[in-house]
């Protein structure tokens, strides 16, 4: 059983290694060593996914703020749902031009000069505000690891460096309770296992009042939403930086947040 369970752990142990893949490199369906699918790849057993995805689950509950633990979860219990978004990326062609080309979200693909150079209200100058404001980076977004499948990886990879642009369109902040509202929405929209938890169980830490406003005006605001709009991992975002933000809110159905100060509430 010792061995069994040392076996089963040893996955574990890289999550404190080398960071994986460069930002700037695409995913791709090449060998890279014995099992390997991509840069970075850990195969792992069912069994290995099991205990990964509940130490992850319970980590990320207690702390939140622990994306490594996040994407643990949401690598390890996501496999149908990611085949799901795979299939629906296949069938769009904005979608499928994605899939085929791989881009990156990060600083260093990322021309911040054009971007702030763009007018005032465009989804590219309203993208870095959003990441100046909040002080966020899309280089923090951890690497895909866990998932047995190179496509299916650079599914979830790029769902996490558009995080960051979700929160543009819907308007939300980073703070938990802003991080809740675009939760319900990528539940929603992904049905991501991971997505869905932190739906349900991040309200456990907010305020009387936050929750109360959570749960008469911001979920379902968010639910219809991300029921209306289309898969939004469908959007080339990196050939939409000059489309004003406006309109691409219009495009997707998204409305305007209810009138309440999310950023001074947590």
């Amino acid at each position: 059983m010792a061995t069994l369970l040392r076996s089963a752990l040893r996955p574990l142990r890289a999550l404190g290694g080398p960071r994986g893949p460069a930002a700037d490199v695409p995913l791709r369906g090449v060998r890279h060593g014995a099992g390997l699918l991509y840069p970075g790849h850990i195969p792992t057993s069912p069994l290995q996914k099991a205990l990964l995805a509940a130490g992850a689950a319970g980590m990320a509950l207690y702390n939140p703020y622990r994306h490594d633990m996040v994407a643990v979860l949401g690598e390890t219990t996501g496999h149908c749902a990611l085949k799901v978004l795979r299939d629906q990326m296949r069938k769009d062609p904005e979608g499928a031009k994605i899939l085929q080309e791989r881009p990156r979200i990060s600083l260093s693909t990322l021309d911040v000069d054009k971007l702030r150079s763009l007018p005032e209200g465009s989804l590219g100058q309203e993208y870095l505000r959003f990441l100046d404001v909040n002080r966020v980076s899309p280089d923090t977004r951890a690497p895909t690891r866990f998932v047995d499948d190179e496509e299916l990886a650079y599914v979830i990879q790029r769902y996490r460096e558009i995080h960051d642009m979700l929160h543009t369109l819907l308007g939300m902040p980073t703070n938990i309770l802003g991080e809740i509202v675009v939760k319900w929405f990528e539940a929603v929209q992904t049905g991501l296992p991971m997505c869905i938890l932190g739906a349900l169980f991040g309200p456990i830490r907010l305020s009387a009042q936050s929750l109360r406003v959570l749960v008469s005006e911001l979920i379902p605001w968010a639910v219809q939403n991300g029921h209306r709009a289309p898969c939004v991992l469908n959007l080339y975002y990196e050939r939409r930086w000059e489309q004003p933000l406006r309109a691409l809110r219009e495009e997707l159905g998204i409305t305007n947040p209810p009138s309440v100060h999310v950023r001074g509430l947590a």
